[in-house]
This record gives structure tokens, sequence and C-alpha cells, in this order.
């Protein structure tokens, strides 16, 4: 199968009331590991990659390993941009071949992040691939950013319905209260914004920082209309315990695809338990 958008699996998941997984992939083995839960599970997938990811190897060695999980597997993969920061960066994603990239003008002006959104959005609409915006604060370190302090963590309804009407973007991440990284107090998602913002646009809403979130909370977010959950600070933290583990168990091993498979196995069963949960939101209703 090849590489999807995300515009019609994430219309399903509106539609279904079920929300679609997105994970950040740093290498290789993540890539795998993600494909064999989907495969699984039998879930559509979302494979997303940082600017701060990119770095480390390029756009397109992350295309070419996507692709090429596409092309095996039997369940839509996309490949989206996360946290694209800036127009450039966009540009080069759609020309690298990402099928989706979302625009990251959280941290600019109200008017500066819609100009900036709607140039992103204008051309994904050319090219037929589809832009994720994002409104709000969402707390915490994405790569090498800033760290979001001091800020209302939640965004405005009546902003976010005039946001997405002028600047035309597919998807919205908003903030209700989540934060990127690892949590040092219990997280908190305001279901009430999320149940006004849903109200306020058409378009399927994102959230932010789900890691280390209670998966019974990620689940309420999703009936209230949630569409898009991303996941990296844990795949991370999975993929090092199980590397690190068989490290320790086996100090003399020089091999690194034996203890890359542990944490391969780690992530595995991680992602399946966060898509079954996803998956059966809309099915319990």
């Amino acid at each position: 199968m090849a590489l999807v958008t995300t515009e019609k699996i994430l219309k399903d998941a509106q539609a279904g009331h079920y929300a679609v997984g997105a994970f950040n992939v740093e290498n290789l083995e993540f890539v795998m590991a993600v494909l064999a839960a989907a495969e699984e599970t039998k879930s559509p997938v979302i494979m997303q990659t940082t600017p701060g990811t990119i770095k480390t190897a390029g756009l397109d060695y992350f295309y070419g390993m996507v692709k090429a999980a596409a092309e095996r597997a039997s369940v839509p993969v996309a490949l989206h941009l996360d946290h694209g920061d800036g127009y450039d960066r966009c540009m080069q994603a759609f020309r690298t071949g990402y099928t989706s990239v979302m625009i990251d003008g959280s941290h600019e002006s109200f008017e500066d992040n819609i100009a900036l959104t709607k140039s992103v959005a204008d051309a994904g609409r050319a090219m037929g691939v589809p832009v994720e915006a994002e409104l709000g604060k969402v707390g915490g370190k994405e790569d090498d950013g800033p760290a979001v302090e001091g800020e209302s963590p939640y965004t405005d309804p009546a902003e976010a319905k005039e946001f997405v009407e002028r600047t035309g973007c597919t998807s919205l991440a908003i903030g209700v209260g989540t934060s990127h990284g690892v949590y040092t107090s219990d997280p908190h998602i305001e279901q009430s914004v999320v149940k006004a913002i849903r109200d306020a646009v058409d378009v399927p809403l994102v959230l932010h920082g789900t890691s280390g979130v209670p998966d019974e909370q990620v689940a309420e977010a999703v009936k209230n209309g949630i569409c898009k959950v991303n996941y990296a600070t844990e795949l991370r933290q999975a993929y090092t315990k199980g590397f690190m583990a068989y490290m320790a168990e086996n100090p003399a091993c020089f091999d690194p695809k034996k203890p890359a498979k542990e944490g391969m196995r780690e992530i595995t069963e991680l992602v399946k338990i966060r898509m079954t949960n996803l998956n059966s939101v809309g099915k319990a209703e």
C-alpha cells in the first residue's frame, strides 16, 4: 500500500468518534515497531518526525523508511511533519513526499500565526497535502524550542473558529492542559474546552503532549472530539528501557541489533495498547 494523506483517515475518525494514533519515529527500529503494532491491531497509523529528529538524518531518510513500511503494510500509513518550524521546512517536506505537515505558529501572535498558517495551508491545498496547525499553548518543550510556561494553556473556542476559517487548515492542535515531555505533576485535560472547540469548528482536532496522560482522560477527550492523538516521549522511554535492559544482562554484546530488538518489542507492546484504546472509544458508545 502506498503512503496515504491524513485527510481521509482523520475524517473517518471524526465520523466514527475514535482517534488515530500519531507516533514520533526516531529511527528504523521505531518505524518497524510502530508498523508491527498497527498491523496487529489493524489500525491506520500516522508516523511523524519533528525538526529535531530530522536533523539527525534528513527528511529523505525518514521518507524512505516510512514509504517502505507503507508499501509492506495492509493498513493505511501516513507520514507527517510534526511541529514544522517555518514555511521553508514545510515546503521541504512537501517536496520530499511527506503526506501531511504541521505548521506550528503557536509561538507567534494570533495574526502572525494566521498569516503563516494560511501560507502553508494554501500551498498544501495546491499539492493535495493536508495541513495541521496549532492554536493555543501546549506546555513543556518540543525538541529544542522554548518551553511554554506562565501562559494560559487553553485555546479560546471563538479564536479557534476564526483561525480555521481564515487559514484553511485541515486539522487543529489545541491547548487543553497537556504538556510536551515528561510530566512533573498530574496531567489534566480540560474536557469542557475540547467540547467547546469541537462545537465551534468542523475540522478534526489534535491532542499533543499525550505521553503520561491517563488512558481514561484521553478516551474522554476522544469522545469529546479529539481525532488525532500524538505520542513521542513514551516511545523513546520504552525503546531505551528495552535496549538498556538487554545490555545490562549482556554487557559483552557488541551486536546492536540484539538490544535494539528488545527496544522494538517494548515500543510495539506500548503502541498496541495505545491503538486499542483509541480504536475502542467509538465502538463503546
